[in-house]
């Protein structure tokens, strides 16, 4: 039997599994957290940690097909000035209750676009930021770049406000492919961006681009790679398409005729991956790579590469507070979710009070649960010690779930003396099988295609 016929008979281009962002994954949060229990958690970070910090911007001056990410559309400055003034607020009822001395090992914004703010404000958020938690030794200040919404201006606020690492999304180069997913993006315009940030002393660069869209073709998206190879990003997402249209009602303009099928979606997949390989990065879990300097690189050959909500991090810190409307912090307690609606999250800022509307509490299993799913998307492995010593998992429950996950996957895990692991050939299935220790019922329809 074929390679291929292996995985298709596994179910890989028929299954739709979560990403694996966080666990539980956010459909599992529940309406019972409020405001009151993010600040308590808040209160207990110990003074003096380092912490990572979240805004989000969810305004667009125009809104992308594809995207399925939870923006508005604006043509004006208006609502987006109204919405820094409520994130100042919010800013301020953090300052009320941070501990002692905390820093910032990470600081990101994104959206949206949160490149749209003008210059003026993009300086004064980031000196409120800074005054209530300066940034750490060797911190992080990274920022979502559209190149069709940044100018001169704005690039030097952002690099005298401190952002080290920039992100910018590229999807695809091809005419073709943009104007069917609706996101019109120049190579020229994206290499001014690029030679703009450069310019300003801004080393480190990560770049998106997307494997699965219409009308692509292995040709096509070898094209577009080498295109952005031409740019040297420090590191690079190469994300699957998630057609969802059913949650995102704006990917209807999308004709779903026109989309690869999901045997093509992994051969798309591998035509970008092995350009990336050959020009010299590191490969990075199931879709990320990264050259050998990148720290992102160094936390996966060192073992301390780890996942949130924006994907693969080198940030190892415990807590992640997402300010703005929908964003996710992350404690060592259970998750949080700031109300989606912009209008509902400033209703409770301007009250005094933490917006939070969903969330959930930790229990014993998600610990070592999330743990293990966590290191099967960075390591491709288990530690079966970590899980049973560090984190209390009973052990013949792991046993049990690695001996289902060796029959359902034949050669594709193996019990090591360790634990499990994933060998190379088992790596597309890594999200498949990742549902094992996943005790949570998924809904099929709500998550993305497995490859």
């Amino acid at each position: 039997m074929s390679y291929i016929s292996q995985l298709s008979k596994l179910g890989l281009f028929d299954a739709r599994v979560p990403r694996y962002t966080s666990y539980p994954t956010a459909p599992q949060f529940s309406s019972d957290l409020r405001g009151s229990t993010m600040a308590s958690w808040i209160q207990q970070i110990p003074a003096g940690s380092e912490i990572s910090l979240y805004l989000h911007v969810p305004f667009c001056r125009r809104l992308c097909w594809f995207c399925a990410c939870r923006t508005q559309g604006t043509s004006s400055d208006a609502p987006v000035l109204a919405y820094i003034e409520s994130l100042r607020a919010e800013l301020e009822l953090l300052r009320t209750i941070l501990p002692a001395d905390v820093r910032l090992s990470r600081f990101h914004w994104g959206g949206g676009t949160p490149t749209l703010m003008p210059a003026a404000q993009m300086r004064e958020l980031a000196a409120l930021v800074f005054d209530i938690a300066p940034m750490a030794e060797g911190g992080e200040f990274s920022v979502e770049i559209d190149p069709n919404e940044i100018d001169d201006t704005r690039l030097d606020a952002l690099a005298e406000a401190g952002m080290n690492r920039a992100s910018i999304g590229v999807q695809d180069f091809d005419p073709e492919i943009q104007k069917i997913i609706g996101r019109d993006q120049s190579f020229e315009i994206t290499k001014a961006a690029v030679d703009g940030l450069r310019a300003r002393g801004i080393a480190s660069l990560n770049a998106d681009i997307l494997y699965g869209l219409p009308h692509q073709t292995p040709k096509r998206i070898a094209d577009s790679v080498q295109k952005l190879l031409s740019l040297n990003p420090d590191r690079v997402a190469l994300y699957g398409y998630a057609h969802v249209p059913w949650m995102a009602r704006r990917q209807q303009m999308i004709p779903s005729e026109t989309l690869p099928r999901p045997e093509e979606r992994l051969e798309l997949f591998d035509t970008a991956r092995r350009l990336f390989m050959w020009d010299g990065y590191d490969e990075i879990g199931i879709d990320h790579f990264a050259r050998p300097h990148d720290s992102m690189a160094k936390a996966a050959a060192t073992g301390t590469l780890r996942r949130n909500f924006q994907g693969y991090t080198d940030d190892t810190s415990p807590v992640l507070i997402g300010l703005g409307a929908s964003s996710i912090s992350r404690f060592p307690q259970g998750f949080a979710q700031n109300a989606p609606a912009t209008a509902d999250w400033k209703k409770s800022v301007h009250a005094g009070q933490f917006a939070t509307a969903r969330g959930h509490v930790f229990t014993p299993a998600d610990i070592w649960r999330g743990r293990a799913i966590e290191a099967l998307m960075c390591d491709f492995a288990i530690n079966r010690e970590e899980l049973v010593k560090d984190l209390g998992a009973n052990p013949t429950e792991v046993d049990q779930i690695f001996d289902l996950a060796v029959l359902k996957y034949g050669e594709f895990v193996k019990r090591t003396s360790t634990g499990l692991a994933i060998p190379t050939e088992g790596r597309p299935l890594t999200r498949m099988i990742a549902t094992i220790f996943d005790e949570y019922a998924m809904a099929k329809t709500g998550h993305s295609s497995a490859v």
